[in-house]
């Protein structure tokens, strides 16, 4: 009775690992909203790392977070760097792309996992407001994909997106 059971255990993480191996080596999270404010405002938000603080649903998880920022106030070459509880983690975001159109920004996630990816945000003029899309993508490796048959990142990674946008509509549009 003991073997079957091992055998089956077995059989069931073989299974797994064979199940997680031929999903794709990449990712890609994305969420979008309207905002009733022009382009260049919503931008402002997003392009100067100081103001995340009023929108970034990652802020609000730990009182005690670490900031620094280097380079310029803001657009290319500005730099977060921050350290947190486990809900925060470590990591760095540097913009290395910026116009009103679109703000990317190379994400350095050290704790509690270490990942690097890129976050992309593309404003467009959507009437007398703006269409702003949040995506996040990068590569997945094996244990990502291992841990991704478990865990559905892109609804608890969409749930945050959804957060913040909402907060940041919220402060764009006053």
């Amino acid at each position: 009775m003991l073997k079957i059971i091992l055998l089956v255990v077995v059989a069931a993480i073989a299974v797994v690992l064979v199940y997680a191996a031929p999903r794709p080596n990449t990712f890609r999270i994305e969420r979008s909203t309207r905002i009733q404010a022009p382009p260049a405002k919503v931008a402002a938000l997003i392009d100067d790392f100081h103001a995340w603080q009023t929108w970034s649903p990652w802020e609000q998880r730990d009182p005690a977070l670490q900031r620094t920022f280097s380079g310029p106030q803001r657009g290319v070459g500005a730099i977060y760097e921050y350290q947190g509880n486990k809900q925060v983690g470590q990591g760095r975001m540097e913009i290395i792309e910026s116009s009103l159109a679109r703000i990317l920004i190379k994400l350095d996630f050290l704790q509690p996992f270490e990942a690097h990816n890129q976050a992309e945000f593309t404003l467009q003029p959507d009437g007398d407001g703006t269409r702003l899309t949040w995506a996040m993508s990068g590569p997945q490796p094996y244990l990502f994909k291992l841990v991704g048959v478990f865990f559905n990142m892109e609804n608890t990674v969409g749930k945050d997106f959804d957060q913040g946008l909402a907060a940041l509509k919220e402060q764009a549009e006053h």
